[in-house]
């Protein structure tokens, strides 16, 4: 319910639907993210102003194997430094998204699918 409320307003708002982008090291800042409900959380990326990919759905949990920042972290290949200050700067400037381009949205989504596969196989 959460969730398809979500996506209506992403559909109508665009990214002022999302709440915050992500911080720390290229291209965790060109990713947003919006509460659900809970621990829930979505990860945005926007290719275009106009068009938005959900990356990753799911809790933001204390255990790794289940925390979607943790998982975030994996499939970017980069992860913020511990003292690295934690912000939570807005998805929008002047009413527009971080633009991620195609080839960053590429391959997170071949890293995401190849990460979901290998995750299968594991007993």
């Amino acid at each position: 319910m959460a969730y398809d409320r979500f996506l209506d307003e992403l559909a109508h708002s665009g990214c002022l639907a999302l709440g915050y982008r992500v911080t720390g090291p290229e291209p965790l800042p060109r990713l947003c993210v919006k509460h659900l409900r809970g621990a829930d959380r979505v990860i945005v990326a926007f290719p275009t102003p106009r068009t938005a990919w959900i990356l990753l759905v799911g809790p933001h949990d204390d255990d790794p194997g289940r925390d979607l920042y943790e998982t975030l972290y994996e499939l970017a290949g980069v992860r913020p430094k511990l003292s690295e200050k934690r912000t939570k700067p807005p998805c929008c400037e002047d009413a527009a998204p971080p633009i991620a381009d195609a080839d960053l949205v590429d391959d997170l989504v071949a890293r995401a699918r190849a990460l979901a596969k290998s995750r299968r196989r594991s007993p």
